[in-house]
């Protein structure tokens, strides 16, 4: 999910779960899908914003530098 918001810059969440399906070529469960989404906001990773009737989500630039943690760390391993 955080690699398509830092990506995208910011994705509705169908959007955003579209990509993640086609991405895995497999359906998400919508409850598992936004309850993610959920604790990404309540950690602080993500923003969440309503934009007119659609939930517009965003990384945050603590989900950004998380993620670049993450990549470093990935990253080190495959070079190992």
């Amino acid at each position: 999910m955080c690699i398509l918001l830092a990506e995208a810059g910011e994705l509705r969440g169908q959007k955003l779960k579209t990509r993640l399906e086609s991405h895995y070529d497999k359906q998400l469960d919508p409850k598992r899908y936004y309850a993610t989404l959920d604790r990404l906001v309540e950690s602080g990773h993500v923003e969440k914003r309503v934009e007119g009737l659609y939930d517009v989500f965003s990384l945050t630039d603590v989900g950004e530098a998380r993620l670049r943690e993450q990549f470093e760390w990935m990253r080190e391993k495959v070079e190992e």
